[in-house]
């Protein structure tokens, strides 16, 4: 690290803050370094959660989207639903995702809509959800 060069390690053992680098160094108790979340994950954390546990992610796209007044993203969330119990989350989801309120900070979900539905009922029912979400940065 830069700082050992230009202090001794009396000195920094001394201070009264903390390495950046403390847990490479293995020391217990010392903080996590912050990462930030992007939006993207934030909206799909809050899909999952509304699609419950039955539902098992297929896949997840992410493309940019703008257009002469707004800028934002275009995200394609495949999830797939296995059972009696897990097509009826399914068809929980369907009827409240249109309408639902996301919160997440410093972007506005403009639009939010299952495009694509795949169902079989043989051998036990089975549900596949292509949902359509548009993320607009809120600058």
């Amino acid at each position: 690290m830069w700082l050992d060069h230009l202090f001794p390690a009396q000195i920094l053992s001394q201070r009264p803050f903390e390495r950046k680098s403390a847990q490479e160094d293995g020391l217990p108790g010392t903080p996590h370094p912050r990462v930030r979340i992007s939006p993207g994950t934030r909206l799909l954390r809050a899909v999952l959660a509304l699609a419950g546990p039955e539902a098992e992610l297929m896949q997840h796209s992410e493309a940019p989207w703008a257009s002469v007044t707004f800028a934002g993203t275009r995200h394609t969330i495949v999830l797939c639903y296995d059972g009696w119990e897990a097509c009826d989350a399914a068809e929980a989801l369907m009827a409240t995702l249109p309408e639902h309120e996301f919160t997440i900070p410093r972007t506005l979900v403009a639009d939010a809509a299952v495009v694509r539905l795949d169902q079989s009922l043989l051998p036990e029912p089975k549900m596949t959800l292509e949902l359509a979400l548009l993320l607009l940065d809120d600058v």
